[in-house]
């Protein structure tokens, strides 16, 4: 897969092809001085527990790692809160309104998106929701459902943050 950088030859500021290396995370325009930086995507993922103490997992119907397990969330969109970002996302793929979150921790990924590296910064909210009522799979989720804290396996959560988030999960919910 391209580094980010890799793939960007011209300056989008002036559309000089003397667009260099700077350093690891930077390229620099040799005619006009703009500096781009390959910083991270934020990106959210929603852990919405039940009375039974069960998670709720969404099932993902796309690619990247379609049919594995997810934690309902998605990536954050300009001119919106991280806060609001949880809240829109859960909307749009269980239709559950989020009442309460609280900041969990975050976990950096990679994430493939048309043959390109994304580098993210996924962060983790613990959310409670109005109610159960309602709960449909929606948007890029295929199927939803709570499964117990002690029985997620991580091996069945197809991106590299959400299994390392469901790790770290198990040992702040039940001290693995």
């Amino acid at each position: 897969m391209p580094h980010p950088l890799d793939i960007f030859h011209f300056c989008p500021l002036c559309g000089s092809k003397n667009f260099g290396v700077n350093n690891l995370k930077s390229k620099e325009c040799a005619d006009c001085g703009f500096i781009y930086y390959a910083n991270p995507s934020a990106a959210v993922a929603a852990v919405i527990e039940n009375e039974k103490d069960e998670i709720l997992v969404a099932r993902r119907a796309k690619e990247p790692a379609k049919g594995t397990f997810d934690l309902p969330g998605g990536f954050s969109d300009m001119d919106e809160t991280i806060e609001e970002s949880v809240r829109r996302e859960v909307k749009e793929e269980t239709s559950l309104d989020v009442t309460e979150l609280s900041f969990l921790f975050s976990i950096p990924n990679i994430y493939v998106y048309s043959g390109m590296e994304i580098h993210t910064m996924d962060l983790f909210f613990r959310c409670k929701v109005k109610n159960f009522n309602g709960l449909t799979a929606k948007d890029d989720v295929a199927e939803l459902v709570f499964i117990p804290v002690k029985q997620l396996n991580p091996k069945d959560f197809g991106l590299t943050s959400i299994r390392k988030g469901i790790e770290k999960l198990q040992k702040i919910l039940i001290n693995v």
